[in-house]
């Protein structure tokens, strides 16, 4: 993966964000804080972006974010449900205007024939002022070793924040 797209993408994401006074937040399990690593890479970043949560353990994605503990059972950490309530808790926590989570199978270990390595399902969600919290969500099925599989998961995430800044024109 090239580390320039992900500079890159930060960078026009913190643009777009300052123009609107948005700020940003992410929710972090198989990427590890990489997310928030490629933002704070940006110069002034600390005008748009809050923070994040890594939750590697199923225990801090409930105690901390608020993902139920029965969807977890149910569904495992690697779904769209988790995913889902992993963004709306750190919106919520960090009172940001736009945040993601991602939760995944990095690899090289845990995958399995309905979950594989390179699974990953990020989230999107946002609000702007009184507006109900709208959530996106999608599933990936990267490839390659576990860098190549987590640069691809921060790619994706700053790809569909973008895309959600842009149906905000300023």
């Amino acid at each position: 993966m090239d580390h320039r797209e992900i500079i890159e993408l930060a960078g026009e994401l913190g643009r777009e964000l300052e123009k609107r006074a948005w700020r940003v937040s992410s929710a972090e399990s198989c990427s590890g804080g990489a997310i928030a690593a490629a933002i704070t890479s940006v110069a002034g970043a600390s005008s748009w972006f809050d923070g994040s949560i890594v939750s590697y353990a199923n225990r801090i994605k409930n105690s901390v974010l608020g993902v139920d503990s029965g969807d977890l059972k149910q569904f495992g950490a690697v779904s769209e449900p988790v995913a889902r309530q992993m963004a709306c808790g750190v919106l919520a926590m960090m009172d940001a205007n736009l945040a993601v989570a991602v939760s995944g199978i990095a690899g090289p270990d845990g995958g399995s024939a309905e979950k594989p390595v390179g699974t990953v399902w990020i989230a999107w969600a946002h609000a702007e002022g009184q507006e109900p919290v709208q959530i996106d969500a999608k599933r990936f099925l990267f490839s390659g070793n576990r860098a190549e599989v987590q640069a691809q998961t921060v790619i994706e995430a700053l790809k569909g924040m973008l895309a959600i800044v842009y149906e905000h024109p300023v």
